[in-house]
Order: C-alpha cells, then sequence, then structure tokens
C-alpha cells in the first residue's frame, strides 16, 4: 500500500532550523511532483515547495524562498524539506503529498498520496 509518512517537526526558536522529512512506501517518489504543505490554525492549506520528478526541478512559495530547500534522495525514498531562519509565521502543519507534476497553489483531488502531517511550532 503507498503511503507517505512526515517526521521532523517540533518547538524551535525564533532563527533555527529543522529539516522535515517526506518517506515513501509502497511506490518511487522520484517519478512523482513531491509537494510540502503548511496549514495555520483557521488559515487555508498553502503551497510551501515542490520538488519535480526526472528532472529534480524546485518551486518555493515567496514567503519561504531564501529559507527553506527541498531535495530528494532516491535511495532513502524520501524527500526533505530543509527550513532555516525560521519566523513564528512559520507555524502550522506541515504535509507532504505526491502528484504527477509540480505547482504551488493548493489543488484539492489533484493529488495521489497525502502523508499525515507534522506540527512545526517556532515560539521563543
Amino acid at each position: 500500500q503507498a503511503q507517505l509518512v512526515e517526521s521532523g517537526g517540533g518547538l524551535v526558536q525564533p532563527g533555527g532550523s529543522l529539516r522535515l522529512s517526506c518517506a515513501a512506501s509502497g511506490f518511487p517518489l522520484e517519478y512523482s511532483g513531491i509537494h510540502w504543505f503548511r496549514q495555520a490554525p483557521g488559515k487555508e492549506r498553502e503551497g510551501v515547495s515542490c520538488i519535480s520528478g526526472i528532472n529534480s526541478r524546485t518551486y518555493y512559495a515567496d514567503s519561504v524562498k531564501g529559507r527553506f530547500t527541498i531535495s530528494r534522495d532516491n535511495a532513502k525514498n524520501t524527500v526533505y524539506l530543509q527550513m532555516n531562519s525560521l519566523k513564528p509565521g512559520d507555524t502550522a502543519v506541515y504535509y507532504c503529498a505526491a502528484a504527477q507534476s509540480c505547482w504551488l497553489d493548493y489543488s484539492p483531488g489533484r493529488y495521489d498520496y497525502w502523508g499525515q502531517g507534522t506540527q512545526v511550532t517556532v515560539s521563543s
């Protein structure tokens, strides 16, 4: 059964770093667009980043550009989101999802698999 599992969330002070992992099982994620989203309480789900299959082209929301880096380890079947210079506004549940390709806007119904989410809290 195909699934995605996120990990790496936690509590960090402003300016700190976290690395989120999105581990896939049951399918090779190197051929999929792997998306990272986040959703804060009372807010809509927001596209954060994506890495495409085959050519590994990367996409970032303006709000995280220059601070977050998405990467993929095909041998581990895992995608990572390195988050640096974290701000309180980055606090949210972070989800990964697999789709046929990459885009940034959240588009319900276009994703093949979802993870369960991991909480990131940025606070002093």
